[in-house]
């Protein structure tokens, strides 16, 4: 009995591969072994950093609240303690854009919880 390989799957694969890194450098557009590591170490790198992007957003939330709320003498720890014994309830992000897009809600904030 002759050898079955099902050549339409694993054109279709390789397609599907080399129409994903359509746009890469070099070889790694256009050869097969190249692309597909690109490709997997590509889903690698888009795993990783759908984590890294939540810290680097709450680092800059951080960062604008505690340059917002330093304008009032208070330290970013300071007023997050303020916040939570005056039981308000807003997340970093709302807080952050309050302090840079809103001085004047943020200081409301801050007169609140002072």
């Amino acid at each position: 009995m002759p050898r079955s390989v099902n050549a339409v799957a694993s054109r279709a694969r390789r397609k599907k591969v080399l129409k994903a890194t359509k746009g890469y450098f070099g070889r790694g557009k256009n050869v097969w072994t190249v692309a597909k590591n690109k490709y997997e170490k590509g889903l690698q790198y888009a795993y990783r950093d759908r984590k890294v992007k939540k810290r680097e957003f709450r680092a800059l939330w951080i960062q604008r609240i505690n340059a917002g709320a330093r304008e009032f003498g208070i330290s970013y720890s300071q007023f997050m303690g303020m916040l939570k014994k005056a039981d308000v309830e807003l997340n970093r992000k709302v807080l952050a854009d309050l302090a840079m897009n809103h001085p004047e809600a943020f200081k409301a904030v801050v007169e609140k919880v002072k």
